[in-house]
């Protein structure tokens, strides 16, 4: 019900979907950042302590940037997924 009233309101006015689509935004990129952090700490954190070694400061790195261009190749891959499916669909009708 709730979700129907937002789409309602959305179409109404468009600065109010500008603002739920920025919200949508950073709620996505706030769950990225979590998930990112939970997988690289469970990988690379082996004992805290008061500051990082070298080795655990590198493992972080490069868990963080593997992390980034896996999630990249994703979107990617979906995107071009959805462009093929589009350009099949339009095919079809024609």
């Amino acid at each position: 019900m709730l979700l129907l009233t937002y789409s309602r309101l959305s179409t109404a006015d468009p600065q109010l979907q500008h603002f739920i689509e920025i919200e949508s935004q950073k709620q996505r990129f706030q769950q990225l950042v979590h998930q990112m952090t939970e997988v690289c700490w469970e990988k690379c954190m082996d004992k805290p302590g008061p500051k990082l070694d070298s080795r655990t400061e590198v493992c972080f790195v490069n868990c963080v940037e593997r992390f980034i261009d896996t999630s990249q190749f994703i979107l990617n891959r979906l995107e071009q997924t959805q462009r093929s499916r589009g350009s099949f669909s339009e095919t079809m009708s024609d």
